[in-house]
């Protein structure tokens, strides 16, 4: 009989492991720099035994903090990155890097053989609002497209009861909170005899893949390489445990990564990102230049950004308890993702969008969707009324 998930860790021991790893998350910035150092070259070195190439998958601070620290320890690792996602100022650093700029995936080709891809607002338009969480978000889109095959899944997710692979438990982490079961889990009520609501609007956790994960993915398979990754384990989120259980670097039958700052906080990575650069201020800054002259990725005269720290996230202070911040953006991402924006303090996200560009954020609050029954246009001003988070002027 097929192990059940209650098995399967117990198996593995997944309780010792994720307490190992815990007492490594507390221990101080040196410390984790050493391990990251280690756990980033014993990666490279498994890679070459295997034959197979590797690259860092490159978004915001994180992964940028990321490239240029295996630069620091001599992994040279090339980055891609679907930079047309990100900020402007984002942009600007990825080219200066000479990144691998890849394209969001193929929606489709026509009858002359050109490819169309995937655009942020026919993604939203078909299968939904990333909001909430990604986790969270799936297991909206589960209720909302309910099929045999997925009918315990749906259970699990309004009740918490899970069938034979999850141990048949009565109170699972499938349940989805009752603050959001209120909001989302009218798709169940027949099935279920519950009587939550139903939004107006279509929620999903596929924008990261058809924009990112998949472009990704199939260059990694086209260039038989294997990515480095700039996650963190106290970022928390559904990668938090497994980060926990399988460690910095995690060789799999159908995954293989690294995420040597595994064990970092954000604190940790600031510091780091302050030595990087430093280095790019005396020195990295005209390398990269040359290079990319040289490559032919960057014109004479191209301005290189005077920081890698993108103008997006403002600089990097201290607190009141002497811990490293970022003045502006904490996190960064699409213009039009949702994810974690009910847990901002204002000026959110799309705050700070209204400021640097007013017209995009009047096309993503109301205009980028129109509603199949009324032919309205619509955007994230439904969503957000819907989950209670404000974004007009504070009065």
């Amino acid at each position: 009989m097929k192990e059940n998930c209650l098995e399967r860790m117990e198996r593995i021991d997944s309780k010792r492991k994720i307490a190992d790893f815990m007492i490594k998350e507390k221990q101080d910035y040196e410390f984790k720099k050493k391990y990251a150092r280690i756990r980033a070259i014993e990666f490279a070195n498994e890679c070459d035994a295997r034959g197979l190439n590797y690259h860092v998958s490159v978004g915001g601070l994180d992964s940028i903090t990321l490239f240029l620290f295996l630069k620091s320890i001599g992994i040279d690792a090339p980055g891609i990155t679907v930079s047309s996602l990100e900020d402007m100022s984002i942009q600007k650093v990825h080219r200066a890097l000479g990144l691998c700029r890849l394209k969001s995936a193929v929606r489709n080709v026509d009858e002359n053989g050109t490819e169309h891809r995937w655009s942020k607002p026919q993604i939203i338009q078909e299968f939904g609002f990333p909001v909430l969480s990604k986790e969270i978000a799936t297991k909206i889109e589960t209720l909302a497209n309910p099929t045999e095959k997925n009918k315990t899944v749906r259970h699990a997710i309004v009740t918490g009861e899970t069938g034979a692979y999850g141990g048949y438990q009565k109170n699972s982490r499938m349940k989805m909170s009752q603050k959001w079961l209120n909001k989302f889990g009218g798709y169940a009520n027949e099935e279920e005899g519950t009587d939550y609501d139903t939004p107006n609007f279509k929620v999903s956790s596929k924008c990261c893949y058809y924009l990112k994960e998949k472009p990704c993915d199939d260059w990694a398979k086209e260039h038989h390489s294997v990515p480095y990754l700039g996650l963190m384990a106290s970022e928390g989120g559904r990668r938090a445990k497994s980060l926990r259980i399988n460690g910095c670097n995690y060789f799999g039958k159908s995954t293989i990564r690294s995420a040597p700052f595994a064990i970092f906080d954000r604190d940790s990575l600031l510091r780091l990102t302050l030595e990087m650069d430093e280095k790019w201020k005396n020195g990295w800054k005209e390398e990269f230049y040359r290079k990319g002259i040289r490559e032919g990725y960057l014109k004479p005269g191209f301005d290189m950004p005077e920081s890698i720290i993108p103008e997006i996230y403002g600089s990097i202070e201290k607190d009141e308890n002497g811990k490293l911040y970022t003045t502006k953006a904490q996190r960064t991402g699409c213009s039009m993702c949702g994810f974690g924006i009910h847990l901002e303090k204002r000026p959110h996200r799309f705050d700070q969008l209204k400021e640097r560009s007013p017209k995009e954020w009047e096309y993503w609050m109301y205009k980028c969707c129109t509603d199949g029954e009324t032919g309205e246009k619509y955007g994230w001003a439904r969503v957000l009324d819907y989950i209670g988070v404000e974004y007009e002027e504070e009065n």
